[in-house]
């Protein structure tokens, strides 16, 4: 039977991904922070297994998963529509945490929906035919049907308030955050393994993120090519998303074939030690809801050169260098200024802890349990 004292929150982490970024990494670390905390709310995860195995969180009391099949995405946002609702009927769910932009058309109680950009809005050619199609109409839906929106930068909750005529009463921005394992790691023994397992140089220029149109690598490729004299080796760490042709093109056209390194996925346990391992890390994205590689770079004492748009300079503050996102000759001018420069290179390794600090998954956490409260209330 259902508790009589807990009112029940469901959490929606069934688009959480095998290989978790971005929107994946929102949700185990959101998950992770909310099962800390005291709170009077039951809390029932949603998720396939793989989603609940990547949390790593345990049943204990006041949260607990209810693992769903294992749908490809395409089954799963079908599934998501029908089988759902029916589901947190069953389940007695008070109210509904969408973490992945969508809700159910249909839900017997209240939602909460997670927007974590609107490049479905402003650049839709970056995202493939079906996403266009799709996510735009849902997010829509969402904004006009849910009882709260959380935005998780300041950018994307004014961008959504635009784009899509939103009160800015039911849009709330709750950033993201850090975990203490991104951090400096100078005297640590498995910098050598990681440097061994990802055949790593001495000396590298790093990009982590998926290989997609909207993060801007043939930009960041151009611009590396004008300073090869100083930084022989550019290391690409991510999966390969889509779109990724013209990348390779340009590194061929480029005759770069031989300074460019894919590392392909890093998983969570290595990544750290990757940033510290590099020089200097470059994130040319042409947008980001939130951004976390730059921060996380940020937080492992690296300088850090990224776009002076969307949510990075809220989040940069005064830690790293921005530029524009497509001024090939200030990208190249940037990455030569700060190895050229070791006064200002550590300068900004010593500012960029400090500043990742002041983003906590626990201030997230925190802050979301308030939205469920308060909606609670209101209903």
């Amino acid at each position: 039977m259902k508790d009589t004292y807990r009112l029940r929150v469901g959490i929606d982490a069934t688009a959480l991904p095998p290989q978790p970024v971005g929107a994946g990494n929102y949700t185990i670390h959101l998950l992770r922070a909310l099962a800390r905390l005291e709170t009077d709310l039951e809390l029932v995860v949603f998720s396939q297994s793989h989603g609940q195995a990547l949390t790593n969180i345990p049943e204990q009391d006041g949260f607990r998963w209810v693992v769903v099949p294992d749908y490809k995405p395409a089954l799963r946002l079908l599934w998501e529509q029908t089988g759902f609702p029916r589901l947190l009927r069953r389940e007695g769910v008070d109210l509904l945490h969408s973490l992945h932009y969508t809700r159910p058309l249909s839900l017997p109680c209240a939602s909460v929906v997670t927007f974590h950009d609107m490049t479905f809005f402003l650049f839709p050619e970056y995202h493939t035919r079906a996403r266009r199609l799709f996510f735009p109409a849902a997010m829509r839906y969402s904004a006009r049907t849910a009882d709260a929106i959380i935005a998780v930068s300041e950018s994307t909750r004014q961008d959504a308030i635009r784009l899509l005529s939103l009160d800015p009463a039911r849009i709330h921005t709750i950033p993201l955050g850090i975990t203490g394992e991104f951090q400096p790691y100078p005297l640590s023994p498995k910098l050598a393994l990681i440097r061994q397992k990802y055949r790593l140089p001495n000396h590298f220029i790093l990009y982590v993120g998926t290989i997609e149109p909207r993060k801007n690598l043939p930009l960041l490729l151009r611009a590396y090519r004008r300073v090869l004299d100083q930084a022989p080796h550019l290391v690409i760490a991510g999966r390969m998303g889509w779109g990724v042709d013209p990348v390779r093109e340009i590194i061929a056209e480029l005759d770069l074939v031989e300074q460019i390194h894919f590392t392909g996925y890093i998983p969570p346990e290595d990544l750290p030690f990757v940033y510290n391992l590099a020089d200097l890390f470059v994130y040319p994205s042409l947008y980001e809801g939130f951004g976390l590689p730059p921060l996380e770079a940020l937080a492992c004492g690296i300088p850090v050169i990224t776009s002076a748009v969307s949510s990075m300079p809220a989040n940069m503050g005064e830690a790293a260098i921005l530029v524009p996102p497509a001024d090939e000759k200030a990208l190249s001018s940037a990455i030569r200024q700060i190895l050229s420069d070791p006064i200002l290179s550590l300068e900004l390794a010593n500012k960029g802890p400090l500043q990742a600090a002041k983003f906590k998954w626990e201030t997230t956490a925190r802050q979301t349990l308030a939205i469920y409260q308060q909606v609670l209330q209101n209903r």
